[in-house]
């Protein structure tokens, strides 16, 4: 049985990351993620959160159904991802992936810099498919390496200026199919002990009532403040994944 300490900082992870995908589709699991370091080594605590990724995302289809999925989109997303998922696993297994962290976390913070010295009203814009490709690859090596998937999606989704619910519902689609596919190699990486086990049952109650308290939250939104939101944790996603990438080199 793991000890009441862990316990309830890895409830703690899992309903904050839960209230995210509720409110906001997915994409920003790598705010959790610290909270569970704190008590489990970062592999153990990926592999923790694989299969409670899958529990999310069977309860957040009761609120992102397909009405609200841009399928054109998704179906540029979703084979890249799993692509990337696959270059993912092969660079864990083979190359030092710091750099590449660094490097996306850079890409997104000028991302964001240019939108908030652009318009601070989020405008639809012309669909860019030759965006989907690189976008999808690089979250879904990201995601598999560190569930930090979300920047490159974000990147790709944000200036298409979506409805929210499309928006939302489209980044829950592709990270559905996602942690489907992430959990598999996860496992094998973690091989998760029996305790292990255990915690993740036990952190399973705090996935409905976050993604419910995570969506409520998102029906109060306005348009416009759900994309600002969106773009702050993008700016605090990006920020750790730079943090994590340069302080692995100290």
């Amino acid at each position: 049985m793991p000890d009441p300490l862990t316990l309830a900082v890895a409830a703690l992870g899992v309903f904050l990351i839960a209230f995210l995908r509720g409110a906001f589709g997915g994409g920003f699991a790598i705010i959790g993620i610290p909270l569970l370091s704190l008590v489990l080594d970062p592999i153990a605590a990926g592999t923790v959160l694989a299969p409670l990724f899958i529990a999310m995302d069977l309860v957040a289809l009761r609120y992102w159904k397909p009405s609200t999925w841009s399928k054109p989109d998704a179906v540029l997303l979703v084979p890249t991802f799993i692509v990337g998922i696959g270059l993912g696993f092969l660079l864990m297994r083979a190359i030092d992936t710091r750099l590449a962290t660094i490097l996306i976390a850079l890409v997104t913070l000028v991302f964001v810099a240019l939108w908030f010295l652009g318009t601070s009203t989020q405008q639809p814009r012309a669909r860019p498919p030759p965006q989907a490709p690189p976008c999808g690859l690089s979250g879904g090596v990201t995601t598999m390496v560190s569930h930090s998937g979300g920047p490159p999606l974000a990147m790709y989704l944000l200036p298409l200026g979506l409805p929210k619910a499309v928006y939302a519902g489209t980044t829950s689609l592709v990270f559905t199919a996602a942690n489907l596919v992430k959990a598999g190699p996860w496992l094998v990486l973690g091989q998760p002990t029996r305790a292990l086990w255990i915690l993740m049952a036990l952190c399973l109650p705090a996935v409905p009532i976050g993604i419910y308290a995570g969506w409520r939250l998102h029906e109060r939104l306005s348009q416009e403040r759900m994309y600002r939101l969106c773009y702050a944790l993008l700016t605090v996603t990006a920020l750790k994944l730079l943090w994590d990438g340069v302080r692995s080199y100290l």
